[in-house]
């Protein structure tokens, strides 16, 4: 056999018959689909299992909202609780109350509803693919950004608002007195000067 003959059939076997040789794996072709990696969804069962509470140990309802990854700080999540805004079942709810698997949990935030049933307890805040093995989301799609812009927006070029556009301000926001701004002291304000002139004027 000539060495063209050898040359010539290590270069077939390097193909692969079809040339394939930079086509991507299946496991690659599934990751890149969108389909969850079963080693990663492991990992954050894991993580998640770690981060349960000892046998017998209840969980927190503030706690566990704040474990999760549903709100930014305990703190909140207990301010959250105190102001209806945590449901447990279809009713409110203290910080203290007791969280079990299957519970559905409300929580009304920054103008969007979270539902989500429990399927994990756990004491100890997790990143975000290790929360999402902890509970089954229902939510209710976000609303468009469009619909949650934030108040006090102005036109470009619209300059600076005048006083009655800072009292309107303030009455959405829910600050200030009932008689409009209070302690502004802008053009035209009370200085504590009497309106008479200058002291001791003629």
């Amino acid at each position: 056999m000539s060495s063209q003959d050898v040359n010539g059939g290590a270069e077939q076997a390097g193909d692969g018959g079809g040339g394939d040789a930079g086509a991507p794996a299946p496991a690659e072709r599934a990751q890149s689909a969108g389909a969850p990696d079963p080693a990663a969804v492991a990992a954050a069962i894991a993580a998640a299992e770690a981060a349960a509470p000892a046998p017998g140990e209840s969980v927190r309802i503030d706690s566990w909202i704040w474990a999760v990854r549903l709100i930014k700080t305990r703190s909140m999540g207990a301010t959250a609780c105190r102001g209806g805004h945590v449901q447990l079942n279809g009713e409110r709810v203290k910080p203290a109350h007791s969280v079990r698997v299957g519970d559905e949990v409300r929580l009304r935030q920054e103008g969007r509803e979270r539902i989500v049933i429990v399927k994990r307890l756990i004491r100890k805040r997790v990143g975000a693919p290790v929360a999402a093995q902890c509970y089954v989301d229902n939510s209710p799609p976000p609303p468009p950004r469009e619909a949650v812009a934030p108040i006090g927006l102005r036109d470009r070029g619209a300059g600076r608002p005048t006083k009655r556009d800072r009292r309107e301000l303030e009455r959405l926001r829910g600050i200030g007195g009932p008689g409009g701004m209070a302690g502004t002291g802008g053009t035209g304000g009370s200085t504590g000067r009497p309106s008479g002139g200058r002291p001791g004027g003629r």
